[in-house]
């Protein structure tokens, strides 16, 4: 029986540039099987996991910090500071500076935000960006301009940007974001399965990482095969598939 080859390990080549493994991830605020959650975390091995729907109210840092250390991470920056979005990161990376960013609200819609970090793994320097766009088409077509801006803000010359886009890629924003300035990391390296929502039926990718340009994408999509990844965790763990990429980043 066939199976998917697995990703490169986290690595720095000799010429300075680094493998990194990147996970978004839609938690859906902790309040389904945690133990599943940490389990496929831990198996997909990420330098860097762009975290949508963390929690945001009673002991959010607490609860948001339980699963960093259950996962063999510690928490960069985000949850409810970004209304949602954060990012958790391992000891491989060294952390520049970060920013958690709230976007204009719309009202009667729910306040969106982005959690933003500068990180280097050795001699490759990387933007960071974790989002979860708007229900609304409208205000989701906004904010895909403003993460578009945020991003061409950062100073660095190479970045990676994902999330809940809450859009499938035929909609107008995901097509914004893939539409030359970022690319699509699924298109461009498809790497195990392709749909996103929901674990139990997977129908449609409404969950996506873009890179901007001189990134390298080794690979990209849900990790089904990857070993110590189960269904039944998958399942358990939230509402949302992951997105695992692995990408080669050169030295600054």
């Amino acid at each position: 029986m066939a199976t998917t080859p697995l990703l490169p390990d986290s690595r720095t080549e000799p010429d300075g540039s680094a493998v990194i493994r990147v996970l978004s991830y839609n938690i859906r605020s902790m309040y389904d099987d945690t133990d599943a959650l940490a389990r496929v975390i831990t198996a997909c091995a990420p330098d860097l996991v762009l975290v949508q729907e963390a929690p945001r109210f009673f002991r959010w840092r607490k609860k948001l910090a339980r699963l960093a250390s259950a996962s063999g991470l510690v928490v960069l920056c985000g949850g409810a500071t970004a209304a949602g979005p954060a990012i958790l990161c391992s000891l491989r990376a060294t952390a520049e500076r970060t920013e958690d960013v709230l976007l204009p609200l719309t009202p009667g819609l729910h306040r969106r935000g982005f959690a933003t970090a500068v990180v280097r793994f050795g001699r490759a320097r990387l933007g960071v960006l974790s989002c979860h766009l708007s229900l609304q088409k409208d205000e989701r077509y906004a904010q895909g301009g403003m993460l578009l801006d945020r991003l061409a803000g950062m100073g660095v010359e190479h970045a990676v940007a994902g999330g809940d886009l809450n859009e499938r890629p035929d909609g107008r924003t995901f097509r914004r974001l893939a539409g030359g300035r970022l690319t699509d990391c699924r298109t461009a390296a498809p790497w195990g399965g392709e749909y996103t929502s929901t674990p139990a039926d997977p129908h449609q990718r409404i969950d996506a990482l873009f890179t901007t340009e001189g990134v390298e994408v080794l690979g990209c999509g849900v990790p089904h095969d990857q070993p110590g990844v189960t269904g039944a965790d998958l399942r358990a763990a939230t509402d949302h598939l992951p997105v695992l990429a692995a990408l080669r980043v050169p030295a600054a």
